[in-house]
Order: C-alpha cells, then structure tokens, then sequence
C-alpha cells in the first residue's frame, strides 16, 4: 500500500473510498475523496482494500513532469516572478493529493498553465514563509530583489505573497521604492486544490496588469466571488476585509484604481495612476523598526499601558483611535510624555471610512495641544509603516505623517458604496 493507490477504508462502520494520500504521522491514514476533500482515518482497527496499485514515487513523478521550456520572444514584454510564499505557486498532484511550494519561473508556468505565452518571464524567490510570518527585514530584501529585476530590464513585477500579511508589504515597498513600472501583488485565498480556487484568475491578472502602462505598487485580487476581474487596488489603501472570500481586498475611501477583464484579458484604470516611465528608479530601504501601533478600547487598563509605552523606548506610535480620533482623556498624558521625549506619536482612526479630526471635540483638542500628530485617512497598518520609513528617510517625520507621500492619505474623504 502506497501513496497514489486507490483504496478502500473502513473503520467503525463508515466506509470511504478514494487515492492515498502522503500522511505526516503513522497514526493516521488520509484519503483524497473524489469529490476533491481530505478525510484523515485512525490506522487502528482499519480494515484498508487496495482497489488500484499505482506504487507512485513522489520524487521520481516530480522529475519526469512536464516542464515548461521557457522560449523568449522578442515581442513579449519580460515580467518577474517573484515568491515569499503562499499557496498561489503550488502544485497540486490529484493521485497523491500532495500539495507543493514551487517557485522558479518553470515551476509557476506549470502550477499556472494560462500564463504561457503572456509574457517572457524570470523567477526569483525571497523567501518561502506563512504571511504571518513576515518581517521589515524580509520587506527590505523584497525591496531590494524587485529593484534588480528593474535594473535587469524587467518590464513588470509581479510578488506572489500570503494575503493575510500582503497589505503591510505593498505598503512598505510603496514607500521603498519609486518605481518606472508596475510593481503587482497577488496571492490566492484558497489553495490549488480545492475547485473554488482563485490561484490561476488572480497570477493571470496580476500579470497582465504588470504588463499595464501603469508605474506603481498595486496589489490584484478578486473583484467578486465570481471569475470575471480581478481589481487593482493602491498598495497603500488596500485592506484585507475578509477572512476566506474570494474578494476579500478592499480598496477603503474609494474605487479600486482599477480592474482587470479575466476573459478580455484587459486593463481598464478608473482613476488617476502614474504611468510607465514617468520617473527612475529609486530605492530608499532603510526602516526605523522601533515603531508600535497601540488600539484604544474602553476598558484598557491605562494604567498598565501607559507603563509600557513609558518603557518601550519607542521611536514612533501609531494611536488607532475612536471616530474621529480619540481615546480616553487619562491617556492624553502619557501621549503628551512621549512627544516630550522626542517620539512621533501619530493618530489614525479604526473606522473603516472617513478620516482624522481632532478640532471637533474637546478630547481632540488636548490631543492637539499634547503634540499628537494627525494622518487623516491613513489606514492604521499602513500608517505603522509609513512611520517606520519617514522615521529613517525623513528629516521632518512628522510633517510626512501629514502629507501624501504614496497614495496612502487621501485630500478629501467622500461616501463611497
């Protein structure tokens, strides 16, 4: 009995049928059903019926695959393929089940067929990690791997990435980097072998928009639950509102800046973007990493928090506050100690829409007064990295956190549906 045979196992008086799966304990039997799902089955008191023999060798099945020779062609633009991780550039072997990271250029063509023909293409990897998992550091060779590939004469980048950590990245290499092509993030929200997966619709898009004549750091993922665009959002205004869906990535405080038509294979931009060419290259990597972004909730205990804050020896905080931008009146005073002791305190708002005020309210005004710095609709995560850029790159921090400096702070806040 081995994997990619097909049996039959029954235990406890349920029976169930389907391929041999590679299990990572000897405890455990799991069977690839045929409608696409795993079952894991005790060994214990199974009875397991070899219905096909196929003796498959993993290794030896991965060797002998079809692989993609990548043929250059003098008319098609050259895009990078870039990994740090994720499910959108796996393998998926329906007699074993087993699912596999691949991440050269060849390895992407054949987890990724459709991409064939769209483009000349190379194939970098930064790292192989979980989103969650990320870190600056990783963001600064990230940064620095996309602007070789620029160098090198890449037409377009393209950064396979985890979703759940991609809006942090975007947001860093928008302020790394100033960049003469596109720079487009994209993953997938669930994995190669499920039928619902979004892995091949979200690389095609990604890779036609890095072909666009656009010049910025876009991430492109589903605009519905259905297989029809993928849109293209600001890496700076861009938040994952969405556990599992599809659509999960959100463009907040506006429309997405644009969209891509799967089966037209077209690029269609609805607002203002910088276009291919229009400046050189520039890379600016250095980040300030003592930076926090503390949320206010009622209920904190002030006390304990302030503490830390007085401890942390921060350079930079980021204040997620209520509404308009608030927090509880005792907290004003430690706020007023850190911007005393040279930190840059700014103040973003956990409201989805709308953006900082502090000159409507009393709280507001004190905040004000104690030196509290306000970054109007900046989003909080991106507002934490902004920091931590203008804090290494910028004589004047503080005036950045109150200028738009990639797309991230928006002049006016309007009802967007």
């Amino acid at each position: 009995m081995n994997p990619g045979d097909r049996v039959r196992v029954e235990r406890a008086g349920v029976t169930n049928e389907g391929v041999l799966m590679p299990s990572s304990t000897p405890d455990h039997l799991v069977v690839k059903l045929d409608g696409g799902y795993n079952v894991g089955i005790e060994r214990a008191d199974a009875d397991v019926e070899v219905l096909e023999s196929d003796a498959y060798d993993i290794e030896s099945a991965q060797e002998e695959s079809d692989a993609s020779e990548i043929s250059f062609d003098d008319d098609l633009p050259t895009v990078s393929l870039i990994s740090t991780g994720g499910t959108i550039a796996s393998t998926v072997d329906y007699r074993t089940g087993a699912v596999t990271a691949q991440f050269d250029a060849e390895d992407v063509l054949r987890a990724v067929p459709d991409l064939a023909g769209r483009a000349n293409y190379r194939g970098r990897v930064v790292t192989n990690i979980l989103s969650e998992n990320m870190t600056p550091g990783v963001w600064q060779d990230l940064a620095e791997v996309v602007a070789d590939e620029i160098r090198a004469g890449a037409d377009g980048v393209v950064v396979m990435h985890g979703t759940d950590t991609m809006q942090f990245s975007a947001s860093a290499l928008s302020y790394m980097l100033d960049t003469p092509v596109p720079i487009v993030f994209t993953g997938s929200q669930r994995s190669a072998d499920r039928p619902s997966s979004d892995n091949v619709m979200n690389a095609v898009c990604a890779v036609e928009a890095a072909k666009s004549d656009a010049a910025e750091v876009l991430v492109c993922m589903h605009a519905s639950t259905s297989d029809d665009d993928c849109a293209l959002h600001r890496g700076t205004r861009v938040r994952k509102n969405h556990t599992s869906r599809r659509d999960a990535f959100e463009t907040v405080g506006a429309e997405p800046i644009g969209y891509v038509d799967y089966d037209a294979e077209e690029v269609e931009f609805r607002r203002d973007v910088a276009e291919r060419g229009e400046t050189e290259l520039g890379v600016r990597t250095d980040l300030n990493e003592n930076v926090d972004l503390l949320k206010f909730t009622p209920g904190m205990d002030l006390d304990r928090y302030a503490a830390m804050l007085e401890d942390a020896d921060l350079d930079g905080l980021v204040v997620e506050g209520t509404g308009l931008g608030h927090v509880h009146t005792d907290l004003i005073p430690t706020l007023s100690s850190l911007v005393d002791d040279g930190v840059v305190v700014a103040m973003t708002s956990q409201c989805l829409e709308g953006r900082v005020c502090d000159r409507v309210y009393d709280t507001g005004r004190d905040l004000l007064d104690a030196g509290v710095v306000e970054a109007g609709d900046t989003l909080p995560g991106t507002a934490k990295v902004k920091l931590m850029w203008a804090l290494a790159n910028r004589d004047d921090p503080e005036t950045a956190m109150r200028r738009s400096l990639a797309g991230e702070l928006q002049e006016r806040s309007v009802p967007w549906t």
